[in-house]
């Protein structure tokens, strides 16, 4: 129990089938109804819950119609407008200057490449990858949040921290045509049974397979500390 399975191949196969059954329809949570709307709540969604940026994001999107709207915005009042949003002054400015930039730049739109996303203010490859596959229909890579970043090391699927690297592995490791929906396996999962702080590992579908249970392992591979 609690063991990952001899090879990478086979321990990935066997953690997508078990997700895949337990959460058949899982999806990005995230309510938007465009692009711009999409590119707007994943940036609010930094470091915050979908459930807080959903709450906001009901009022933002009618009191702002377009990238002008959110450019010509005073910065002040965005801010209030956002203020239960963590880090909401930095995203009020981020959410200012890349509308600016879509006016700029890209004719208004929300653009569809990894080049042209990240050279927006406030957008990282994360958010990026996020807009084009759900903005975009476009898969070119894989989105490491926090659940991605501790299930992947939990999992001993990397020892790596850094998003980025994670991803790089992932791509190596996880078939093309799950690299979407491995994160909104992922986050499901995380959300529901391996939590941050206090999994519930003897009700986990992984268990068995997961040298971090705290079933019979002592130590919490994401973090590298001991179970309390």
């Amino acid at each position: 129990m609690g063991t990952a399975l001899a090879s990478t191949d086979k321990q990935v196969t066997e953690l997508l089938d078990r997700l895949h059954e337990k959460y058949p329809d899982t999806t990005i949570s995230l309510r938007f109804s465009n692009r711009l709307e999409l590119l707007i709540a994943v940036i609010l969604s930094a470091q915050c819950t979908d459930e807080r940026v959903n709450s906001v994001t009901a009022d933002l999107f009618e009191k702002y119609d377009g990238p002008a709207a959110y450019a010509e915005a005073d910065q002040d009042e965005l801010a209030t407008d956002i203020n239960s949003i963590t880090y909401y002054n930095n995203k009020a400015s981020y959410i200012r200057d890349a509308c600016q930039q879509l006016l700029e730049e890209h004719d208004g739109e929300v653009p569809d490449t990894m080049a042209e996303l990240t050279d927006l203010s406030g957008v990282g490859r994360k958010t990026a990858n996020v807009v084009l596959q759900h903005g975009h229909d476009v898969v070119e890579g894989v989105v490491v949040d926090t659940h991605v970043q501790r299930l992947t090391r939990r999992l001993d699927l990397t020892e790596k921290s850094n998003p980025e690297a994670i991803e790089r592995e992932l791509m190596d490791t996880i078939p093309e045509n799950e690299w979407q929906q491995l994160t909104h396996l992922y986050i499901s999962h995380g959300r529901a049974v391996c939590t941050a702080r206090n999994p519930d590992c003897k009700d986990c579908v992984l268990e068995d397979i997961c040298p971090s249970s705290k079933v019979d392992n002592e130590r919490d591979l994401a973090s590298g500390e001991p179970w309390s």
